[in-house]
């Protein structure tokens, strides 16, 4: 948040604040949606919802947060009105999942969820390996939080908690990622000899040991496995061969062509427009924002003519709704261009494929360019959204 915002927040608060001591529900929710839209905009990524109750001349809080900062603010700006409070409100990870605050997705691909049931709408998906925050908890679901700060539910089935101390192990062994669209971890070092588990592209293991042929590796629930050694790479060496560039970017967005659409995913199993454009910046170093609402608020305005001539191979294209005098803009769908003079990009729409914004070309894609808004690069780009691999990922804080 910048720091006039903040100054002009604050004197939102004081405005408040000044007035008499009589205590009104609704402008109480008005601080609070106030603090809300400034700490806590996205409830993807940030959770802030709070209510108020009177109670016997005591105003109860109520509800749930990840934000201790924003908390205490409205806490803040409550005592300056000398109201007298009984604060209830919950600051995620709590009790409720104890002091297993972390945990990683163990089997080859996690469906997370929008809400605490299996019929509820996909959000988003985790690789086998992904370290994860553990939030909430409610029946057989966790709320979970993935290294982009994406907030959803999965079924307790598809991950491995873990205490501080075993995460932090984790994450500091050393590590084989799978690189081969699809695969199998082996019981033995054969592939005749049965299977331990399904892998796709991007899951990551602990490693074991290996010889010419396979790596021996160890699965979050600590079963321990084979992986080709043909079909796969030690992490830290795989992480410092990648060198993100337009040109890697085109092979791994083409390597995923044909791929199967699904809304929420973000695998080989299946993935929607930006779990594609995700999947693509994460085998080149880089974890995105989720969404392509999201993805738009990251890195540099390009092609502001709207005319495809300034850009690169590599820009994420942007489309949707364009605002108008009675609505603001709305994203939803986003590809990625390839730079080349058939004005081609790819994106996932029915599935990973190739699509081209000139209408002399037979796969003219009339539709997006009718609703194209407008491009954003992230090559090269310094970007807090935009978070290089090769940097430590922090889910502590």
């Amino acid at each position: 948040m910048k720091f006039l915002n903040i100054i002009a927040f604050f004197s939102v608060l004081i405005l408040f604040s000044c007035k008499n001591d009589t205590v009104n529900l609704s402008e109480l929710s008005e601080i609070s949606n106030e603090i809300k839209k400034e700490m806590a905009p996205d409830s993807r990524v940030e959770l802030f919802d709070i209510a108020f109750e009177n109670n016997d001349k005591m105003i109860v809080l109520s509800g749930k947060t990840t934000s201790k900062m924003a908390l205490q603010m409205l806490l803040d700006s409550l005592q300056k009105r000398n109201i007298s409070i009984e604060n209830k409100v919950r600051v995620l990870p709590d009790t409720a999942v104890g002091n297993q605050q972390f945990a990683v997705a163990k089997n080859s691909v996690i469906n997370i969820r929008s809400e605490a049931k299996h019929s509820a709408e996909l959000g988003t998906q985790a690789l086998l390996g992904m370290p994860l925050k553990v939030l909430d908890r409610e029946g057989d679901f966790y709320q979970i939080q993935t290294p982009d700060k994406y907030i959803s539910w999965v079924d307790k089935g598809g991950i491995v908690r873990m205490t501080k101390t075993e995460f932090d192990a984790w994450n500091a062994s050393k590590k084989v990622i799978f690189t081969e669209i699809f695969g199998f971890v082996y019981k033995e070092k054969s592939t005749e000899k049965g299977i331990v588990s399904d892998i796709s592209l991007g899951g990551i293991l602990q490693y074991l040991d290996e010889d010419t042929n396979f790596y021996q590796v160890k699965m979050p629930d600590n079963t321990v496995g084979y992986l080709k050694k043909s079909e796969a790479n030690l992490y830290e060496n795989w992480l410092q061969s990648v060198i993100p560039s337009e040109e890697n970017i085109e092979i791994f967005a083409k390597k995923m062509e044909g791929f199967p659409y699904l809304w929420g995913g973000t695998s080989a199993k299946g993935m929607d427009c930006s779990g594609f454009t995700k999947m693509v910046y994460l085998m080149n170093g880089f974890i995105i924002p989720r969404d392509a609402s999201q993805q738009i608020n990251a890195g540099k305005i390009v092609d502001k003519n709207l005319n495809f001539a300034d850009l690169q191979k590599g820009d994420l294209l942007f489309f949707g709704k364009k605002a108008t005098e009675n609505s603001k803009q709305k994203v939803t769908h986003v590809g990625i261009w390839l730079g080349n003079d058939k004005q081609e990009f790819i994106h996932a729409s029915g599935n990973v494929h190739i699509s081209s914004m000139d209408s002399t070309q037979p796969h003219f894609d009339e539709l997006n360019k009718n609703r194209y808004l407008g491009s954003k690069r992230y090559l090269g780009e310094k970007d807090a959204q935009i978070v290089d691999l090769k940097t430590t990922i922090n889910l502590k804080e």
